[in-house]
């Protein structure tokens, strides 16, 4: 009788395990589209072509990706092996930098958007489950559509965002790079006002459009 209840429980606690795994892969869908719903709402009000009430919705859709995206996890895996030489003050410092550069950027290339529906064209689910790859195309001015990928994992009872792929260019990688050349000849300070610099070219060049 007691092997039979042992068998039971085992067959339980795969169900549990795998049933984990499939929420979890659908959270992940959702999760996105929640962010990506509240951010698009915003870029689709009528203020938001107003340039008197332009910034203010800015900081909305920041706090919306702020919500959503690991920015200690995409400043992590930016720097790579030189993240151990920062001090704990210096990663938040760079990863509010960083969070900064990276939504101006990201709302920069979908302010085009012209209120179609993001298409959701795929969704890649690591072997383990601690990972989640949800491919979109998004429809702005003109016809053009962009490609964008989001990479997630879980982290604190939810899914965050650690990586986009603009057009196949993954933003890690490409900031990974631009870093690594200034940390050859910047301490993380300097790596840091240089990141804060950039992100107010970005904020600038959407201003001028």
């Amino acid at each position: 009788m007691r092997s039979v209840l042992r068998v039971l429980l085992a067959w339980a606690l795969f169900a549990v395990f795998f049933g984990l795994q499939s929420a979890e892969a659908a959270t992940a869908r959702e999760t996105l589209e929640l962010a990506l719903n509240q951010i698009l709402e915003v870029i689709k009000s009528p203020g938001y072509a107003n340039p008197a009430e332009r910034n203010g919705l800015r900081v909305k859709i920041g706090q919306y990706v702020r919500a959503h995206f690991d920015f200690q996890e995409f400043s992590a895996r930016t720097v790579g092996a030189n993240w151990r030489n920062f001090s704990d003050q210096q990663k938040a410092q760079f990863a509010d930098a960083f969070a900064d550069l990276l939504i101006n950027t990201y709302v920069n290339k979908i302010d085009g958007y012209n209120g179609e529906q993001i298409a959701y064209t795929g969704e890649k689910l690591s072997p383990k489950g601690d990972r989640c790859e949800i491919q979109t195309v998004i429809s702005v001015k003109n016809g053009k559509k962009i490609p964008v990928s989001y990479r997630l994992l879980p982290k604190g009872g939810d899914w965050k965002v650690y990586d986009v792929l603009i057009e196949n260019i993954s933003l890690v990688k490409n900031y990974r790079t631009q870093f690594q050349d200034l940390l050859r000849t910047s301490d993380p300070d300097q790596l840091i006002a240089r990141i804060r610099e950039k992100a107010s070219e970005v904020q600038k060049s959407d201003g001028k459009k």
